[in-house]
């Protein structure tokens, strides 16, 4: 059968101050009633049982991620004691679901993009699936088809093509400089890396047997104790020993058969304040605002306030302004990467408060 992973255990720093600690980026709504984490689960309606989804999240958001999914179970809902990046959580969502139902199919997915039309996406999966029915050693990832040079994303190099839309993986590329993303957009055949993937489970088993050993040693002593008295304590033992790796580096780079499709959907991973831009109108002034602002002379920037609280604005350009209850951050919109040193600045300052 075919289940779904949902990747939720980011800390969505580079959307501080609205994003912390215990209400991070995913349980967060942008614009809409329903949270980023809630709108991934919305997408697997009618594409997978709800009884085969599960979240993968940091231990601590466990109770959070209940609240906001009610329709899955706890069992469902499986804390990390340690962040460890991609690899052990794909690892490990994957020993338990091949312990249930060993011919099962994956569908991995991050808690906080938006993908639409959702029609599209189910379309693009199905296809995914019938790939790695066809071969089961198939991993198989989506490329998007970049509009503009990022430097933010990770790259896919297509190679040759398998069926429409279908191609070999050439190589992975890490995040570029500004130049050399517009080499890519200029030469084509690069997508942005979307961080969605689909594969047996007993195949991406089988690859991080072959290229992370040790992590598969310490998943199975994880997987062999669930349902036991002592599980919380052989996961906690065992996945914090494993090193931290994402399953690029783990698996995709070094695997022989590795296929992208072309993604028919239009996605944004909300990677920063900047997104705003792309999933709001914006003004005569080329500003985004969600919330309530008055400006004077307040040319490309991006404000998020509350409906209660004025932001006035005179005389500036190309700002992020956002203010929440109990902080306010601005910032060069050219500098929005160095929230995230902010975030570590407040870490080091033991400001838990506003963490």
């Amino acid at each position: 059968m075919i289940h779904a992973v949902v990747m939720a255990g980011g800390a969505g720093t580079r959307f501080w101050p609205l994003s912390r600690m215990a209400i991070p980026k995913q349980l967060l709504s942008f614009g809409g009633e329903r949270s980023l984490i809630q709108q991934a689960i919305d997408r697997l309606d009618s594409l997978v049982p709800v009884d085969n989804i599960s979240v993968i999240t940091n231990q601590s958001l466990v109770s959070a991620i209940e609240d906001q999914l009610p329709a899955l179970s706890s069992k469902s809902i499986i804390g990390e004691p340690a962040k460890r990046d991609t690899a052990p959580c794909i690892g490990l969502a994957a020993g338990l679901i091949a312990a249930e139902d060993p011919d099962a199919t994956m569908i991995v997915m991050p808690s906080d993009h938006i993908i639409q039309p959702v029609e599209a996406f189910h379309e693009a999966v199905t296809k995914a699936h019938k790939l790695v029915e066809q071969d089961p050693s198939r991993l198989i990832t989506f490329g998007i088809t970049p509009d503009r040079p990022a430097e933010s994303y990770g790259y896919i190099q297509r190679g040759e093509s398998v069926n429409s839309d279908v191609f070999r993986v050439e190589q992975f590329k890490e995040k570029p400089v500004i130049d050399t993303a517009k080499q890519y957009l200029d030469e084509g055949g690069y997508y942005w890396n979307s961080g969605i993937f689909v594969w047996k489970a007993r195949a991406i088993l089988e690859a991080l047997e072959q290229y992370q050993p040790d992590m598969i040693l310490r998943i199975n002593r994880i997987v062999q104790r669930r349902g036991e008295a002592d599980f919380h304590d052989v996961i906690k033992r065992e996945f914090t020993a494993i090193e931290g790796i994402s399953i690029d580096y783990a698996v995709m780079e070094h695997h022989a058969n590795v296929l992208v499709i072309e993604a028919p959907f239009e996605w944004d991973d909300i990677g920063s304040w900047q997104a705003l831009s792309r999933l709001f109108p914006t003004d005569a002034n080329n500003n985004t605002v969600v919330g309530k602002h008055a400006g004077i002379q307040t040319t490309n920037s991006i404000i998020q306030s509350s409906k209660d609280h004025l932001v006035a604005t005179i005389g500036v350009s190309d700002l992020i302004i956002v203010h929440t209850e109990d902080a306010t951050l601005v910032a060069n919109k050219q500098e929005e990467e160095s929230v995230r040193k902010l975030v570590r600045l407040l870490e080091s300052k033991q400001d838990s408060l506003h963490l």
